[in-house]
């Protein structure tokens, strides 16, 4: 597959002011085979240490941090010198070891000559701890599960995948039916990186299905597994609410609907947990839509989104025919996967929130910050195109620019532009 991470990690190992990188994301996004593609790519040799493989290196940090001893032990197991020029350490699970994220501020002190890169399933727990995390010392890379365009690539339509980055809008629309049945595929396969490999060689929907379920099934079982056991049983009640959250036509969060009686407070630290394993996306709402946007987000109202549309209609048992019939998409939870859908191209590059209005008259699905100022952006399933929400936000604070994505062809109206789904 091609990844659009692999550049940010050639421009990593371009920059002279290079700290150790830390890989985040979600279980099974293709983190491990993604730093090792880049090897491959860029580097002679590879050192690589699983510490949930390896349990016998997992007390490698605990006792001291002399790099000597270290880079030894290293060399003894991967037979793989870490000092070699052209050579890339990577540590990988690297919150099983004791004091792992703590060792990167003397690699990054100690030897900046040095190319590490460190990963891990469930970093973003580890890294909320704040246990001597090395501030300052470390250089950052999130992973997501494979964008459309990067779906595009791996079935194999590299031309549509090509002529989607030209702003040649007559030639685009040639092939928008093309375009929606790949977007049609891409609402049911989504973008985790087994499910995308196994539906671009042949594999039917029902095994891309079984697939799904399966990585369902590991998330449920690290709950299990990481979790604090008191907060399994919170985590599990508010990861299955998502179905019923989504099916709402108001999606706001409403955590009567994880339990009858249910307050903030209790489950608090649920969703922080699964925020922080990746499986989930927060958007807050904005009470005033201005500059910068932070400033204004109000913590207490907020979408959730799951990490993956696929995922999404596994777990929701969406069947194949309701997604790739022409006007199937129609009723309200196809609306949210079309938002989830949103969310997933959006995420890699920007924080989005939402905005709506006092008294719930009017809502924009999405906000996002450019530095030319702020892009209201208004999803629409299909060919509904209703923008009264989206009217009213320009004609009160005409921005520069306000997008209308849904299966209408392109066109730039004095007001918004309309980008197709498949482009956004």
């Amino acid at each position: 597959m091609e990844r659009s991470a692999i550049d940010q990690l050639k421009k990593w190992k371009e920059n002279p002011r290079r700290k150790p990188l830390i890989v985040e994301g979600a279980r099974q996004v293709g983190k491990t085979w993604l730093i090792k593609e880049f090897a491959k790519q860029c580097y002679q040799q590879l050192a690589y240490i699983n510490f949930e493989e390896k349990k016998h290196l997992r007390n490698l940090f605990a006792e001291d941090f002399d790099l000597n001893r270290i880079l030894l032990a290293i060399q003894t197991e991967t037979k793989v010198n870490g000092r070699d020029a052209d050579t890339l350490l990577f540590f990988d699970e690297i919150q099983e070891a004791e004091n792992g994220l703590t060792v990167l501020k003397y690699f990054q002190e100690n030897a900046p000559e040095l190319h590490l890169i460190v990963a891990g399933s469930l970093l973003g727990i580890e890294l909320h701890k704040k246990e001597s995390f090395p501030v300052g010392k470390v250089d950052f890379l999130k992973m997501y599960p494979l964008s459309f365009r990067e779906f595009l690539l791996a079935t194999g339509e590299t031309g549509l995948h090509h002529l989607l980055l030209t702003d040649d809008w007559q030639t685009k629309n040639t092939f928008a039916t093309k375009y929606t049945g790949r977007l049609r595929q891409y609402y049911y396969v989504g973008g985790m990186p087994e499910a995308v490999s196994a539906f671009s060689q042949g594999a039917s929907l029902e095994e891309v299905r079984t697939i799904q379920k399966n990585i369902l099934d590991s998330y449920d079982n690290d709950f299990s597994k990481h979790a604090p056991t008191k907060m399994v049983p919170r985590i599990k009640q508010l990861w299955n609410s998502i179905p019923a959250q989504l099916s709402r036509e108001n999606r706001k969060f409403v955590y009567g609907l994880v339990k009858e009686g249910a307050r903030a407070r209790e489950y608090e630290l649920a969703l922080m947990w699964l925020n922080d394993c990746g499986l989930i996306h927060i958007v807050n709402r904005v009470t005033i839509p201005k500059l910068p946007l932070k400033a204004y987000e109000d913590r207490n109202a907020f979408k959730l989104f799951m990490v993956d549309v696929g995922l999404m209609g596994a777990m929701n048992e969406v069947d194949a025919q309701l997604l790739l019939r022409e006007n199937a998409l129609l009723t309200e939870f196809k609306g949210a996967m079309t938002e989830q859908y949103v969310l997933q191209q959006i995420v890699p590059r920007f924080t989005p929130y939402y905005w709506s209005k006092n008294n719930a008259q009017a809502e924009i699905d999405f906000l996002i910050q450019r530095k030319n100022g702020l892009v209201p952006i208004e999803v629409k399933a299909e060919e509904n195109l209703r923008a009264k929400s989206l009217r009213l936000f320009v004609q009160d604070y005409a921005p520069a620019l306000a997008i209308r994505t849904s299966m209408s062809p392109y066109r730039k109206e004095s007001w918004m532009t309309n980008l197709p789904l498949w482009a956004i």
